[in-house]
């Protein structure tokens, strides 16, 4: 892969394109928490420090590989322009064939709020209008609460959220977070997780003599 140099002149955050359906709102919340913390002093370090990881696309469209969470916080938060680091420029590529290229590399996530795959054509063309997802709230705060390590595989805090989805009620999740953290802890620590990248629970196997 040869990688383009950062942009250095500020992209419009409305401009860009996500690569994925749904986002966790708490995760966004928090996101904007942290943005308001260091947006007086040190707004622009924090800026500079997280780059947006994009593609070029069909169209001269630029799509978002990683930050969705942060991109939209920032939105939320008045903040108009960010920084991109375009990784690849597919814009020969026509849609279906952009589309099924970002699959094959695991760099978009076609699946919805329920965590069912859908057509690419789902993937909402703006960031304002990226989904909440519950259960990828409940990962994220898993994560932070050290159930399991953050992890290079792609979309990992997705695949958690998915393994918690069909263990956890959606009502508790709603309704009682405070129970659903402490079901997914112990969930996250079970051996039934133990092929979920960045696991760190018990291992029982017993060393041979």
């Amino acid at each position: 892969m040869t990688r383009r140099e950062p942009l250095l002149n500020p992209v419009s955050i409305k401009s860009l394109h996500p690569t994925q359906i749904t986002v966790g709102f708490r995760e966004v919340a928090e996101k904007q928490r942290e943005w308001r913390e260091r947006s007086i002093s040190k707004g622009s370090e924090y800026l500079g420090r997280h780059m947006i990881p994009v593609v070029l696309g069909p169209r001269n469209q630029t799509f978002i590989l990683d930050h969705h969470h942060l991109c939209l916080a920032l939105l939320k938060e008045g903040v108009q322009d960010i920084l991109v680091d375009v990784v690849l420029d597919l814009r020969a590529l026509k849609s279906r064939e952009f589309w099924t290229y970002l699959d094959n590399r695991a760099w978009c996530h076609p699946y919805d709020e329920m965590g069912k795959r859908v057509d690419f054509k789902s993937i909402p063309s703006k960031v304002a209008s990226l989904k909440d997802d519950p259960y990828r709230s409940l990962a994220g705060d898993l994560r932070r609460a050290g159930g399991f390590a953050k992890d290079t595989t792609p979309f990992s805090e997705f695949i958690w959220a998915e393994y918690l989805r069909r263990r956890i009620k959606s009502a508790m999740v709603e309704s009682d977070i405070v129970s659903a953290m402490a079901r997914a802890m112990s969930l996250a620590k079970a051996q039934a997780a133990s092929y979920l990248p960045g696991w760190c629970g018990p291992n029982t196997s017993k060393e041979s003599p």
